[in-house]
């Protein structure tokens, strides 16, 4: 039987729909909001001297100083070792049994690009197509993310942070962990072209299969580099305009060798062809992953291609490998005299931008599976900052770089450790974040009880 409904009802039920509707994008758009934006405000530009006296300084380029002190100014070191000279005016920090330590460095990541990622609104990490060399990471920074507050609580102050994607995935940019704005963030972009170089390996059974696919890709990267140098030839000599294209100025930096490619690669064939793909075309290079990296260690020190382990937290990849493959990677590629930095981001690595914060510890992992101290700090320091193009500004606590640093109650690569302040080229950064403050709510519940 069927059922009729009046005018009037369906004006009723009508009314009834868009008003539930309407309450649906209120409540969501309050969660996003409530998501995405972090309280901790910026911090401000530094306008007197401050020195930290009486610390364990750990400059990284050479050995630590015991009862050390570090004098920085207008956002750049001043002074640092036994004995420094304090103006009048400055600012004393007594930092007596504390460690001081250059702001550590998250050498890859989608840090600002996401936030939840059941949530689509707040991931921006992919563009649509596997050819998008004109991707600009930092353009889709949000400086209010949670994530980031809670990374630098973790004594990350800096990170290089990249699009995803099937193959060229875009831009990256580094980006300093505090500010009001992407602009006010940013310290290097563009800093690389990030390519999934595992797309030119792709997976088939059929082995003539997967050279035709390899091969059918290689001729379309060929294709799209010469077109780019083409294009920067019609730009210097024509005398009449040449029309913009988005896709090819990206790659204008990538063939002239001023930035490199950062090619994901763990697998020995991967890594070799980019090795090799990299010489016939006069490109600069980073290895991304490496897992099987110290397979082709002379290869690398050859053509002093540096990479980037992606993280120790990583299972080994072939039932036959070692169960600590991972862990004594990154010893394994120092004993090999391969240049290397320890990203905290991996495949392997679950949950991505979110645990930024662990940095320290997965340099933490491989030294306990070998790595000196000195160069695990080295890792998350000073090697990325190389790796990376900013060794001239941060890495290390050096005179005439930016105060990016940190002072630790102890070892920074140990758990129990907590950072007690950091500053980002002399700014005071606040160290409040939202695990911090789910933290004293739920202590002050319980203790009520």
């Amino acid at each position: 039987m069927k059922t009729f409904i009046s005018p009037e009802q369906h004006r009723r039920l009508f009314s009834r729909l868009i008003l539930n509707a309407a309450l649906l994008w209120l409540s969501t758009f309050a969660l996003l909001t409530t998501a995405t934006a972090h309280d901790q405000i910026p911090g401000a530009p530094q306008t007197r001297p401050i020195v930290i006296r009486g610390a364990t300084i750990h400059p990284i380029d050479r050995a630590a100083i015991d009862n050390g002190s570090v004098l920085f100014e207008q956002g750049r070191i001043a002074a640092v070792g036994k004995t420094v000279q304090v103006p009048e005016n400055a600012i004393e920090i007594d930092a007596t049994g504390k460690h001081v330590y250059p702001g550590l460095i998250e050498s890859m990541s989608d840090i600002g690009l996401r936030e939840i990622s059941a949530v689509e609104e707040t991931d921006d990490r992919t563009e649509h197509g596997d050819r998008n060399p004109n991707a600009r990471s930092w353009i889709a920074v949000n400086p209010d993310s949670e994530l980031i507050p809670v990374a630098r609580a973790g004594g990350v102050l800096v990170a290089m942070t990249a699009p995803r994607g099937r193959w060229l995935r875009g831009q990256s940019a580094v980006i300093a962990l505090d500010g009001w704005t992407v602009d006010e963030m940013t310290l290097v972009a563009p800093a690389g072209l990030y390519v999934d170089w595992s797309a030119m390996h792709p997976r088939e059974d059929d082995d003539k299969k997967r050279r035709e696919k390899r091969e059918e890709k290689l001729a379309e990267f060929d294709a799209l580099l010469e077109e780019a140098r083409r294009y920067g030839e019609a730009r210097l000599h024509r005398e009449q305009p040449t029309p913009g294209d988005l896709r090819l100025e990206s790659m204008l930096k990538i063939i002239s060798g001023e930035l490199p490619i950062i090619a994901q690669a763990d697998e020995q064939s991967e890594i070799e062809s980019a090795v090799a793909y990299a010489q016939a075309q006069k490109l600069k290079l980073v290895i991304y992953g490496g897992y099987d990296a110290e397979s082709c260690a002379e290869l690398l020190k050859q053509y002093k291609v540096p990479v980037i382990v992606a993280s120790t937290y990583r299972l080994p990849r072939r039932r036959d490998d070692p169960f600590d493959a991972s862990y004594t990677l990154p010893d394994r590629l120092r004993r090999a005299g391969v240049q290397f930095a320890i990203g905290g981001e991996g495949a392997g690595s679950p949950g991505g931008a979110a645990n930024a914060r662990n940095l320290p510890y997965h340099a933490a992992v491989a030294v306990a599976h070998g790595l000196p101290h000195d160069d695990g700090l080295r890792a998350i320091t000073l090697s990325a900052a190389e790796i990376l193009g900013v060794d001239d500004r941060i890495g290390s606590i050096t005179i005439g770089k930016d105060a990016t640093l940190i002072i630790t109650d102890g070892d920074i690569l140990e758990t129990v450790s907590n950072v007690t302040a950091a500053y980002i080229e002399g700014r005071a950064v606040d160290l409040g974040s939202r695990h911090k403050s789910l933290y004293e709510k739920y202590k002050l519940k319980y203790s009520r009880k």
